[in-house]
């Protein structure tokens, strides 16, 4: 969270007590304690706890989306497309392990609250600029044929998994160190034989 303003220090705050306590155990009194901010101040950014939740889970896939998005410039052959989609899931879970946690365990919630149609917006208008991208690719032939809902399980799904064990402390080997290899895999996995 690279801004500096009075919304992001309230973001901050919550992430450092879901972090802490969980979700379920933060209280909006807590989260106002740990920013410094007015009862007023979060009820004006925010309305409630629940949408302190749902701002704080968009704000995150919005980063993510838009490190990878900054990467899959036109000039990307397929291969360093494919490669970018692992290499930047990796690099933001690594530099960002508690918003990580967080995104991995709040999908649900989100989804399933007041804001579930902003992420589903969201998501989807996300979806189409990276299809636009991966579509020259695909159309070109450097992909093997497959859905492509297939395809994104196939390039993401072993680094998303390694990510999720690596967060709760189930992995000896760090994440970082798999970065490279998860990515020629997930080429390998996708290219036209």
């Amino acid at each position: 969270m690279a801004r500096s303003s009075r919304k992001q220090e309230i973001l901050q705050a919550a992430l450092a007590c879901f972090t802490e306590f969980g979700v379920e155990a933060t209280t909006i009194e807590m989260i106002r304690d740990r920013s410094g901010a007015s009862i007023g101040s979060l009820y004006h950014h925010f309305g409630n706890r629940e949408r302190i939740i749902a701002a704080l889970y968009l704000e995150g896939i919005g980063e993510h989306a838009a490190l990878l998005e900054a990467g899959l410039i036109d000039t990307l052959d397929a291969e360093a497309c494919v490669k970018l989609f692992v290499t930047s899931y990796i690099d933001w879970v690594v530099e960002n392990p508690d918003w990580a946690r967080f995104v991995l365990h709040n999908r649900g919630r989100v989804e399933a609250g007041e804001m579930g149609e902003r992420l589903r917006e969201v998501n989807q208008a996300h979806g189409e600029r990276v299809s636009a991208i991966l579509r020259r690719h695909r159309d070109s032939g450097a992909f093997r044929r497959m859905p492509g809902d297939c395809f994104l399980a196939v390039v993401i799904g072993p680094c998303h998994d390694l990510a999720r064990n690596w967060l709760a402390g189930r992995s000896r080997t760090a994440l970082a160190d798999c970065r490279e290899l998860l990515a020629d895999i997930a080429w390998a996995s996708v290219r036209a034989q």
